[in-house]
């Protein structure tokens, strides 16, 4: 069977409940992986900041310095305009 990632993101944005979300995110993702999500949401925010170094953030939010060379790489590789839409997303 074929991934199909819309399917995923329909899915998701056809639920505005924040207790249909949290429901919907434990059946298609483990523990394990919600945990990483969110550890790679706060990586890019603290990034986007600016304001500690990659020591610094994978000691406050207890992720590798793996996860934060390839959040920084992935910022690093965008266009300006894209960086811009990935502040907004996730920093406003």
């Amino acid at each position: 069977m074929r991934a199909n990632w819309n399917l995923v993101v329909d899915k998701i944005l056809s639920h505005a409940n924040e207790d249909d979300l949290s429901v919907l995110f434990q059946l298609l993702l483990t523990e394990e992986e919600r945990s990483a999500v969110s550890g790679r949401l706060q990586v890019f925010q603290t990034l986007l900041q600016g304001e500690l170094s990659q020591r610094q953030i994978a000691s406050e939010h207890q992720v590798s310095i793996a996860t934060i060379t390839r959040c920084s790489n992935y910022l690093k590789n965008m266009s300006a305009s894209q960086r811009e839409k990935v502040r907004k997303l996730i920093l406003d």
